[in-house]
């Protein structure tokens, strides 16, 4: 029998629910009216505002009929992976949409922007709301950890995207680049699958000792990648005059997002490192 709880619509976060599929659903509006094309980067804001709005309204339906209790998942780890991801999905397409789309005389594309942006304002609020508070009981991708779980994921999916301009495939150096990427981020994704199916027990050892561990070989992997690949992708190469062409996918420049995004990966798998050993070593024995 479905019961209808009102407090999925009522409490801060239902609110903050209802708010991103306004504005999501706002701007892939905005966006389809104007044009449509089958180029990546438009494609991947689409697709993200589309994904964001669907997924918020099952949320949403589902805790309105109760029917998320009865869902064999961890609901608690769900909502909070999501409402991470889609935060990091909307600020990309924030940035993106504006850069390659927008113009001064653009009206709708400038209005599908602004709301883009609030609704990353909306996800990034409903995170800070679903946090895991210290000492308090809630599931693991709520916590710390596991929201740089999903982070980590992501800065890894971003690297792929730009990999195809990047003419990785030239450099042993670079492959092993490519490789690192895609070690860790099958490792972030299967913890993220294991947390939400509650399938953590089938770990032949200590899920937190698992979780050490790997982090520490994330660690040594990316300050490998960190070296390598800005090593073999700029040296005696300079920027080329195309790239200063408007709205021109330049691999020299995906080049520098790479290695951005390689540091700012090694920084949040050291920060995920040092928190998981403090929550281990440290404060399991207080």
């Amino acid at each position: 029998m479905v019961t209808l709880d009102l407090k999925a619509v009522t409490t801060p976060v239902g609110v903050l629910r209802i708010l991103a599929v306004v504005l999501t659903c706002i701007s892939f509006s905005l966006v389809a009216s104007v044009f449509h094309t089958t180029e990546s980067f438009w494609t991947y804001c689409m697709f993200t505002w589309c994904f964001c709005f669907c997924v918020t309204i099952l949320i949403i339906v589902l805790e309105f009929t109760s029917l998320s209790a009865k869902l064999p998942i961890s609901w608690n780890d769900f909502t909070a992976a999501f409402a991470m991801l889609a935060s990091l999905m909307v600020l990309v397409a924030s940035i993106v949409y504006p850069r390659f789309y927008a113009c001064q005389l653009c009206g709708r594309q400038i209005g599908a922007s602004v709301t883009s942006w609030l609704c990353w304002i909306i996800y990034l609020s409903e995170v800070i709301f679903t946090r895991a508070k210290p000492g308090e009981i809630s599931g693991f991708l709520s916590t710390v950890p596991g929201l740089l779980k999903v982070l980590e994921a992501f800065v890894a999916c971003i690297i792929f995207i730009c990999l195809d301009y990047t003419g990785y495939a030239l450099f042993a150096g670079l492959k092993w680049c490519v490789a690192v990427y895609s070690i860790c981020f099958i490792f972030a994704i299967l913890v993220i699958i294991f947390t939400i199916c509650r399938l953590l027990t089938l770990f032949p050892a200590p899920f937190d000792k698992v979780l050490i561990v790997c982090n520490v070989l994330a660690v040594l992997m990316y300050a490998t990648a960190a070296v390598i690949w800005p090593l073999y992708s700029f040296r005696n190469r300079s920027r080329p005059s195309i790239c200063d062409l408007p709205n021109v996918v330049c691999g020299w420049d995906l080049s520098i997002v790479v290695t951005i995004m390689t540091y700012l990966n090694l920084i949040a798998y050291i920060v995920d490192t040092v928190y998981s050993f403090r929550l281990v070593f440290f404060v399991s024995r207080t």
